[in-house]
């Protein structure tokens, strides 16, 4: 056992626990994917297509292979929080390993675990690895990746490159084409670096992408081979095909902002952008800056210093060829977020974690080799002052959150730059004394965002870490538990003060947004066992607009439910026609009216208003034809009994 083994394991070990303590204090998490999961445990079917109900009325807007896991931990030991989040904690602890082996293999086992850490302690990190978005699975995936890329420059195999490339096709199963943000990192890295000669390397990247598209390619191809009345509707997509989920909702449409049937559609501008300003420093901004830019400005001056450093060096040197492959990843994931005029949320920067640590770890290996130059130490030196200047920024945008953090950042770091510098002139130690001072500096911002985090219970469909008072986009809570939904203060963009959505009645608790779009319904006991009279008679116990109102009905009572058009309520699924059908066939027991103001694709561009789309047709249907009664806070619509 080496002497760094015993840190590998410490590392580890404190990561587990910061992604695994009070895991269930967060509940069901994001309702709408435990939903899911609940699904996926009483029907393959609906595990397969992903389906948000047992029945297989729609699915939800991701490809499902960040459910399996899940799915299978909730087969084996019950639907509970626990099932939903652990394998998410231990796609988070793997990635961590990974990240680790990746950069130990060519430069040590110290900088492998200085990129670990930096990976654990992202904050935004800390927060998906305990929540149960696919963005846990997609970060997993994506390492694996570039492990292998690392073993294929090491070798020139082609088997090594096939696999990096199929473990990104992987990745796209979990959350579509944001995998293929690592790709140019990858295949630049490979073409400029790789052992073989040049054609080789060209054969051998094409044999990479046929390799991604065959593992992606099935599972599209089985749903669009599907005939649609044998599988449930793509939820997110206009027309039933993931086609059109994958290039549309999921794909450009990210990237131009023209996405329909997305949250809000253009009905929530208020003159500025919807989902933020857009510009190259939109991940430092208030809004993003504490998720995961704490270590970035070190990172991106490593990586210009050294990349000039080994600009000279050999084709295949590995230094660079590593800052290509986790700098690459780190650059164009972060220019692609910032650019984009679509959907972007905070958590949404753990893509950027791996990168960070990566770069971090190879840049700080090679300066440490090099720091008997003077260059070498003013760089670490430099990277200390801007960490601690950056870290000072972020704290002080919470200026009455632990104030006293700012100091404990700026005294060491000023020593801690001093002795980099002119350590070498004293003694050795003093150089290494005050190099580890530095890099635990570097940590103390993000380790207490990332414990502010841990101990923070996270709901709904909008999560951000560390604590509240960022400027989020997405409202916060204040108190030792926040409920991210628990204020409707909703803010696209920072609008005009006091430009709050109003609380629709009936709606989940604490009135949500939107009319509780974004929140799980919270059923009392009396509504749940209203819908369980006869549930077993009944395809779907209850029909309500939304897909995260129908998760919170549907694992109250362990019974499906139809979520009308899906996540947003503005998927044309299911048709009104459809639906009568349905009713008709004593399909349906309840409709449950949640007073949303949520329509489907109609006007404006794919916009969705209170009184438009095929879900509010379906509701004003009902409510033309079916009596209403009062159950708790909710109208509930017996489609059993027509008036």
């Amino acid at each position: 056992m080496t002497r760094t083994r015993p840190a590998l394991c410490v590392l580890l070990g404190v990561t587990a626990l910061l992604y695994v303590w009070g895991l269930s204090a967060s509940g069901y998490a994001n309702a709408f994917y435990s939903a899911a999961v609940q699904a996926g445990t009483h029907s393959w079917k609906a595990a397969f297509f992903g389906a948000s109900d047992a029945a297989g009325s729609i699915t939800v807007d991701k490809s499902p292979l960040f459910l399996w896991p899940m799915e299978l931990a909730a087969r084996l030991f019950g639907v509970n929080p626990w099932t939903i989040l652990v394998p998410n904690a231990i796609e988070g602890v793997l990635s961590v390993f990974v990240l680790y082996a990746a950069v130990k293999r060519w430069f040590g086992e110290a900088a492998g675990l200085l990129a670990g850490a930096v990976l654990a302690f992202t904050p935004v990190a800390v927060l998906m690895f305990r929540f149960n978005n696919p963005d846990s699975m997609l970060v997993l995936l994506l390492t694996i990746a570039g492990y292998a890329m690392v073993r294929a420059l090491e070798n020139g195999q082609t088997k090594w490159v096939a696999l990096c490339f199929a473990l990104v096709g992987l990745g796209f199963l979990a959350k579509m084409m944001q995998a293929f943000l690592v790709v140019p990192a990858f295949g630049v890295g490979y073409l400029i670096a790789g052992p073989p000669r040049l054609l080789t390397r060209i054969w051998q990247l094409a044999v990479g992408a046929a390799a991604m598209v065959a593992s992606l390619a099935w599972w599209v191809a089985a749903v669009e081979l599907t005939p649609h009345s044998l599988r449930p509707y793509v939820g997110g997509s206009q027309d039933n095909s993931v086609l059109n989920l994958v290039f549309g909702y999921n794909g450009f449409g990210r990237l131009t902002g023209d996405e329909r049937g997305s949250v809000g559609a253009r009905r929530l501008r208020t003159g500025h952008k919807v989902w933020g300003e857009v510009g190259p420093l939109r991940m430092f901004d208030r809004h993003f800056g504490g998720q995961a830019s704490w270590l970035i400005p070190a990172a991106l001056l490593l990586l210009v210093v050294v990349g000039v450093a080994t600009l000279r060096n050999a084709r295949t040197d590995r230094t660079r060829a590593a800052l290509i492959i986790w700098g690459g990843w780190l650059v164009v994931t972060m220019v692609t977020f910032s650019l984009g005029k679509g959907i972007i949320h905070e958590y949404y920067a753990v893509a950027l974690a791996p990168g960070v640590g990566g770069t971090i770890g190879v840049a700080g290996a090679y300066v440490w080799n090099a720091r008997d130059a003077l260059w070498a130490r003013t760089t670490m030196a430099t990277a200390t002052a801007i960490t601690a200047a950056w870290a000072v920024t972020l704290l002080q945008r919470t200026p009455t959150w632990l104030p006293w953090l700012v100091p404990l950042v700026l005294v060491p770091a000023a020593l801690a730059g001093v002795g980099i510098v002119i350590g070498p002139r004293l003694a050795p130690k003093v150089l290494t004394g005050a190099t580890a001072a530095a890099i635990a500096v570097g940590f103390v911002g993000p380790a207490a965002y990332s414990l502010d985090t841990a101990a923070t219970r996270h709901e709904g469909a909008i999560v951000s870490a560390g604590p509240s008072g960022q400027g989020s986009y997405r409202p916060r809570a204040i108190g030792p538990t926040r409920r991210v939904f628990a204020r409707p203060r909703f803010r696209l963009a920072a609008p005009p003060t006091g430009s709050a959505i109003p609380v629709l009645p009936g709606g989940p608790r604490n009135g949500g947004l939107i009319g509780g779009l974004l929140e799980a319904s919270r059923p009392d006991h009396q509504l749940t066992t209203y819908l369980l009279h006869d549930a077993s008679r009944y395809e779907w116990v209850a029909a309500t607009i939304g897909s995260e109102a129908a998760a919170g009905y549907q694992l109250a009572t362990d019974k499906s439910v139809m979520p009308l058009g899906g996540f947003n309520g503005t998927d044309p699924s299911p048709t009104l026609a459809q639906f009568k059908r349905l009713v008709a066939a004593h399909e349906i027991h309840y409709y449950l009216s949640t007073g949303r103001g949520l329509g489907g694709p109609g006007t404006h561009g794919g916009g969705a208003g209170p009184k438009t789309g095929t879900a509010m047709s379906i509701a004003r249907w009902i409510s033309r034809h079916f009596s209403a009664v009062r159950v708790g806070r909710v109208t509930v619509y017996d489609l059993t009994s027509p008036q």
